[in-house]
């Protein structure tokens, strides 16, 4: 039995951590898609489709969520019923099946994206500081995670070749984006951006080295 004076490992307690959170952030998910007549499933392929430019395989997004090529299927054909996606040649393959989505379905998603849930309520209420340690700790999981070949790679920035850490002297916008040819902070750390191009492996490395000692 855990007692103070034997705990278990902090890592299992910061993993248990995460897991009381998982479940208020699959609370918030289904609060959210069931206002728009939605399914969690549902819902997060639409976020998915918004966020990227060309029409994307099924295959990608039953990875991205972590979910069999056939549910995936499911949802996204319950979508098209809908009227919130749309199939699409693949982009370098016009013979292929990919999908988009569609006006109604970017529509919905701002609709259900305008009330706040509350995980993201309770980690605005953090102090500006903690809120930027915690954003660099979450980063740093999800790179071992992707390395570790859990999750595919995200389209974060310590994985994009844009990225540029440590090359300002303000401490607080150091790093740099190629893309928009602009300094950042911490703070402004992408998880998930649209205009992200991944690296190749030994850049992602090498990258990765140098925000670690900066």
């Amino acid at each position: 039995m855990e007692t103070p004076l034997d705990p278990t490992p902090i890592s299992h307690r910061i993993s248990e951590g995460l897991a009381r959170l998982a479940v208020a952030m699959r609370s918030d998910d289904w609060t959210r898609a069931e206002a728009t007549g939605l399914k969690p499933t549902q819902l997060a392929i639409l976020d998915y489709l918004a966020g990227r430019d060309q029409p994307v395989r099924v295959k990608e997004i039953a990875v991205h969520l972590g979910v069999s090529q056939p549910t995936a299927t499911d949802s996204i054909a319950a979508l098209e019923r809908k009227g919130y996606a749309e199939k699409a040649a693949a982009a370098g393959d016009k013979r292929a099946a990919a999908v988009a989505v569609t006006a109604a379905g970017r529509a919905i998603l701002a609709e259900a994206s305008a009330a706040e849930g509350s995980a993201t309520a309770a980690a605005r209420a953090l102090p500006a500081e903690e809120q930027e340690d915690l954003l660099m700790s979450i980063v740093k999981m999800i790179r071992h995670l992707q390395e570790a070949e859990a999750i595919p790679v995200q389209r974060m920035c310590a994985t994009c070749r844009y990225f540029r850490p440590y090359q300002h002297d303000d401490a607080a916008k150091p790093h740099h984006c190629d893309f928009v040819n602009a300094a950042f902070g911490q703070r402004d750390f992408r998880v998930d951006c649209r205009e992200h191009e991944t690296a190749d492996p030994a850049t992602r490395a090498a990258t990765w080295d140098a925000f670690q000692k900066g």
